[in-house]
C-alpha cells in the first residue's frame, strides 16, 4: 500500500467516528454554517501574484516542518503580505493539523479559505461550511467520477467553490464537470513524493478554459512562477517555502513583491 492508501483507510475510520460524536445537525447549529462564503475564484481572477499561502505543520514527506507558530497569526500576516487566500490542513494523524486551525484562521482573517483535507464523504463537505471554509479540495485520484460528481455538488450547494486537483491527464479527463471552480495541477506525485514542474507545464493546455488554472507544490522560487504565469496558470499554491522560516507571512510579502515587481 502506498502512503496516500493509508491516508485514505485511516480517513474512513475518521469520519465515520466523527458521525457518531458531532452529527450533521451540530455542525449545521455552528454560527459559522450561514455565513457568505468569500470568492478564491474572484480572488484569483483580480491578483497579480495569484499567491495561495499554506499553513502546514508537517507532511509524510518532510515530517516536521513548523509546529511553533500560532495558526491564527499567520492566516493574518498572510492576509496583510496580499495572498489570494490560505490553505489549511487539517488532516490530523499525518499533517498535524485540525479543524481548530481552520476556526483559528477564520476568526483572524476575511479572505477566502480552503479546507485542504482528503474529503471522501459528504459528511466533511458540512464540516468544512460549519468551521468556516470558503472552498474545498477534493483530489481526483481518490474518488470516482461519480464520487466527484456528487461531493462537488454538495459543496455547491452550500455555497462553497470547490478545487479540483489532479496529477494527469487520466484524472483530469475523467473528472471535468461544471459543478468544479478550480484545476490544480499538483506536481508532487502522491505516491513517490517526487517535485516535478513539467506536470503542470504538460497539463496547462489540457485544462478548459472555464476554469481557474491553479499549480501546486515545488514552487520555490519566483522566477518559476512567472514561467509559470506565461504558459496561463492564474494561481500557485504555496506552503512548505514559506512555513520553514520563522515568520511566514514576512516570508510571503516579499516572495509576492517580487512576483508582482
Amino acid at each position: 500500500m502506498s502512503i496516500l492508501d493509508f491516508i485514505i483507510a485511516d480517513k474512513q475510520i475518521e469520519v465515520a467516528q466523527k458521525k457518531k460524536i458531532f452529527p450533521i445537525p451540530y455542525l449545521e447549529a455552528s454560527p459559522l454554517f450561514d455565513r457568505q462564503s468569500n470568492s478564491l475564484v474572484e480572488c484569483l481572477s483580480k491578483s497579480a501574484s495569484g499567491i495561495i499561502a499554506e499553513h502546514k505543520r508537517r507532511s509524510p514527506s518532510k515530517q516536521n516542518i513548523n509546529s511553533s507558530l500560532s495558526v491564527a497569526e499567520v492566516a493574518s500576516s498572510y492576509e496583510k503580505a496580499g495572498a489570494c487566500g490560505m490553505s489549511v490542513l487539517t488532516d490530523g494523524k499525518y499533517f498535524g493539523g485540525s479543524l481548530d486551525d481552520l476556526n483559528l484562521a477564520r476568526s483572524a482573517t476575511s479572505f477566502p479559505i480552503l479546507r485542504k483535507e482528503f474529503i471522501i464523504d459528504e459528511y466533511q463537505i458540512i464540516e468544512a461550511k460549519a468551521h468556516g471554509a470558503d472552498v474545498v479540495l477534493l483530489i481526483a485520484s481518490v474518488l470516482s467520477r461519480e464520487k466527484i460528481k456528487q461531493l462537488s455538488t454538495k459543496a455547491k450547494e452550500h455555497g462553497l467553490e470547490v478545487l479540483l486537483e489532479i496529477h494527469n491527464l487520466q484524472e483530469l479527463e475523467k473528472s471535468i464537470m461544471p459543478s468544479l471552480d478550480i484545476i490544480g495541477v499538483n506536481n508532487r506525485n502522491l505516491n513517490t513524493f517526487r517535485v516535478s514542474l513539467a506536470t503542470s507545464k504538460n497539463l496547462i493546455h489540457k485544462i478548459p478554459d472555464e476554469f481557474i488554472k491553479i499549480s501546486e507544490s515545488g514552487l520555490n522560487d519566483v522566477d518559476a512562477i512567472k514561467d509559470l504565469k506565461t504558459h496561463g496558470y492564474q494561481g500557485f499554491l504555496v506552503g512548505e517555502n514559506f512555513m520553514k522560516t520563522d515568520n511566514p507571512g514576512e516570508t510571503a510579502q516579499k516572495f509576492i513583491k517580487h512576483i508582482e515587481s
